[in-house]
């Protein structure tokens, strides 16, 4: 997605050679109208899967996952990084590690909005090392339900993610991926999306 990148380049920093900050439009500041246009890409890349609902893991997720359920005219829901006392036992619940915070935390979904007979589309910012992928993936599939698709904004190609999500069969759509972050400069893959048609 050429606008994507070259917002990346524009308003992206560099923190290491594994982290990018986007907070300017993605994840503390959004871009509606950017957001829009991706909500667009996944819609038509992901139509044929035929998603029943749109789930992403709070909260730099939201805005992205929030434009592509409104495109598709499906519910979204947002898994949450911490156990609330409202949910009660009524829940599915896994670890996951952030790598960035370098914490692990629980991720949660509520009983009432999965059903097994739903086919989940993930729509996340960042695909690194896929632990938050793995993590709703672990969710959904306890639910009895059906990873449809993931969607993600920003992949670090060169961190293992999406080899580890593919291995295990399931269709990756990335509209950015970024092959280095060496010395602060981005560079993007030169070859087409490996899932893409």
């Amino acid at each position: 997605m050429d606008s994507l990148k070259r917002r990346i380049l524009k308003d992206g920093l560099v923190i290491d050679k594994n982290i990018l900050k986007v907070d300017s439009f993605l994840n503390h500041q959004v871009d509606l109208n950017l957001m829009y246009e991706i909500g667009t890409y996944f819609k038509n890349y992901f139509k044929e899967a035929k998603p029943t609902k749109i789930f992403t893991v709070e909260s730099s997720g939201i805005a992205p996952a929030s434009m592509t359920a409104l495109q598709m005219g499906l519910p979204m829901v947002i898994l949450k990084k911490e156990t609330s006392k409202i949910l009660s036992d009524n829940i599915y619940q896994t670890v996951i590690h952030s790598f960035t915070k370098s914490i692990d935390y629980n991720l949660t979904l509520s009983k009432k909005y999965i059903t097994a007979k739903d086919r989940i589309l993930i729509i996340d910012d960042f695909l690194a090392k896929g632990e938050a992928a793995s993590g709703a993936i672990r969710l959904i599939e306890s639910a009895g339900a059906e990873v449809s698709g993931i969607g993600i904004v920003i992949e670090k190609s060169f961190q293992p993610g999406r080899k580890l999500l593919e291995s295990k069969g399931y269709r990756v759509y990335s509209l950015a991926r970024i092959s280095s972050l060496e010395q602060g400069c981005i560079k993007f893959c030169s070859d087409k999306n490996p899932s893409a048609k």
